[in-house]
C-alpha cells in the first residue's frame, strides 16, 4: 500500500463523525500479497487492519468481503481444464484463508472480530447467519464474510453486493490494486485511458467498465446501493470511510 501524491490529504481525526453507519469493505485477494507473487504478506495485512480499526473507532460498523485470487482463481483453473464448479469451491476455500489472516491481524490490534463462512467450516468460522452478523456489527465487532455466496459461478463481487444488501449497509467500499478508480479502459495497458470520477451503475454495465461483475452491479443498481471505488493506497480506506471523495463514485439517484 503506497500513497498517491495527488491524493495525499490528512486523515480525519479519530473522533470525527463518519458519513456511513454501516458499510462493506471489498478487498481482492491480490491486495493481501504486497510485493509477493502469491500468498499473504503480513506487513500489508497489518496495514489494512490498522485502517479498519481506525474506521471502526470512528463509529462505522464495518464488514469485510475478501477474494481469494492470491491463492486460487476459479476461472483460471476452469480454463486449464478443471470443472468450473470444483474450481470455484476451491476458490471459496482460498477466501477463508484470507479471512483468517485478516482476523488474526485485526485481533492483534485489539479489534473484536467474527468470521462467517457461506460454506460449513465450524472449527474455524461461524456459519453465515444474517441476523447474527448484524448483531455482531451492532456490538462493535468487525465481521469478515468468507467463501463468497457459497455457490459456484458467483464471484466475491456478487457476494459483497449480496451481503451489503442483506445487512443493510449504506455503501460498498471497493479497494482496487494499482488504479485510482474507474477508467474507460485498462490504465495498466492503455496509458491513454481516462479516469471517470462519477457514473451510474447502468453506465458501468452498458460500457462494460471493470468495476464489478454484471450480476453485482445489477444488484446494486436495483437497490440504489452506491459503490466507492478507490486505490488501496496508504490511508485511503480511512479517507473514503471518513467521507473524502477520492476514486470513483458509482451511484444511481433515486427517482423523485
Amino acid at each position: 500500500m503506497t500513497a498517491r501524491p495527488e491524493e495525499a490529504t490528512e486523515l480525519a481525526p479519530a473522533g470525527a463523525a463518519s458519513p456511513f453507519r454501516r458499510a462493506v469493505l471489498k478487498l481482492s485477494g491480490e491486495s493481501l500479497m504486497g510485493d509477493r507473487e502469491y500468498g499473504v504478506d503480513p506487513t500489508t495485512v497489518t496495514s489494512i487492519a490498522q485502517e479498519v480499526v481506525a474506521v471502526r473507532a470512528r463509529g462505522t460498523e464495518l464488514a469485510i468481503v475478501v477474494g481469494g485470487g492470491n491463492f486460487y482463481r476459479g476461472m483460471e483453473a476452469a480454463a486449464e481444464g478443471m470443472d468450473r464448479a470444483t474450481a470455484d469451491y476451491a476458490g471459496m476455500l482460498a477466501t477463508l484463508l484470507n479471512a483468517l489472516a485478516l482476523q488474526d491481524a485485526l485481533e492483534r490490534l485489539g479489534a473484536q472480530t467474527r468470521v462467517q463462512s457461506a460454506i460449513e467450516v465450524s472449527e474455524v468460522a461461524e456459519p453465515y447467519i444474517r441476523r447474527r452478523a448484524m448483531r455482531h456489527l451492532e456490538k462493535g465487532r468487525v465481521v469478515i464474510f468468507a467463501a463468497g455466496t457459497g455457490n459456484p459461478f458467483f464471484t466475491t463481487d456478487t457476494a459483497a453486493a449480496l451481503r451489503a444488501l442483506e445487512i443493510g449497509a449504506e455503501a460498498i467500499l471497493m479497494a482496487k490494486n494499482g488504479v485510482r478508480g474507474v477508467y474507460d479502459g485498462d490504465p495498466r495497458v492503455d496509458p491513454g485511458a481516462t479516469f471517470i470520477p462519477e457514473l451510474t451503475h447502468l453506465e458501468a454495465i452498458e460500457r462494460g467498465l471493470r468495476v464489478m461483475d454484471t450480476t453485482a452491479l445489477s444488484l446494486c443498481m436495483d437497490n440504489n446501493l452506491p459503490i466507492h471505488v478507490f486505490e488501496l493506497a496508504d490511508g485511503n480506506i480511512d479517507r473514503v470511510a471518513a467521507g473524502d471523495r477520492i476514486g470513483t463514485l458509482v451511484a444511481t439517484r433515486k427517482e423523485d
